[in-house]
């Protein structure tokens, strides 16, 4: 099972890339976390990848890529994996449909969480004041400029993936703005797996 989870930031795709990674037995794939870990590790890529960061540049598409091409190759991911956080743009949705394709696969399906814009940025304002009122530090991401700059981002690259993967038959919507265990049952049903993929 191989999926990709498309949504604004803060629909909830880190919550149901969660539950599907414990339901499943699959690996979740997040950029930042896979980009640490070859540097980390100090394969090839991440070598570049460490140049590239230590220069305080932006890690090109190419290296992404090849980071990401270089995680699903591993033992984990052979059953599957859910890509979180990428692809961004088109032309990584491109470069995922043709490492898959040399790999013989194909991408299972994009889930994508619809949002009203209007409610989730009221919801940041209101975790930021009950961050504030429990004298807690208010996370970064929960001030609504910052967020409000996030989500023009989002629908200036990423949301075109919409349209790339309804082309390709793959993209499948579920409302995200309903309680999280109702979006859990929706996405399930579109997944239509057994407890675990074997």
């Amino acid at each position: 099972m191989r999926l990709i989870l498309l949504g604004p930031p803060g629909a909830g795709k880190g919550t149901q890339a969660q539950r599907l990674v414990q339901k499943y037995g699959i690996p979740q794939l997040s950029t930042g976390d896979m980009l640490r870990e070859a540097v980390a590790q100090g394969t090839e890529v991440g070598k570049r990848a460490k140049a590239v960061m230590d220069a305080g540049e932006l890690v090109s598409d190419e290296i992404v890529n090849a980071i990401v091409a270089e995680r699903i190759d591993q033992d984990d991911c052979v059953r599957g994996f859910i890509l979180d956080g990428y692809p961004r743009t088109l032309a990584q949705a491109d470069a995922v449909h043709d490492m898959l394709a040399e790999r013989g696969t194909l991408l299972d399906m994009a889930i994508e969480l619809v949002v009203d814009d209007k409610i989730l940025v009221s919801r940041i304002v209101k975790r930021a004041e009950e961050a504030k009122a429990a004298g807690q530090p208010v996370r970064k991401d929960d001030n609504p400029e910052v967020f409000e700059e996030r989500l023009r981002e989002y629908y200036k690259k990423t949301a075109p993936l919409t349209g790339y993967y309804y082309a390709n038959d793959q993209l499948r919507q579920v409302d995200g703005m309903a309680p999280i265990d109702d979006v859990t049952a929706q996405i399930d049903r579109l997944v239509g797996q057994p407890e675990r993929v074997s």
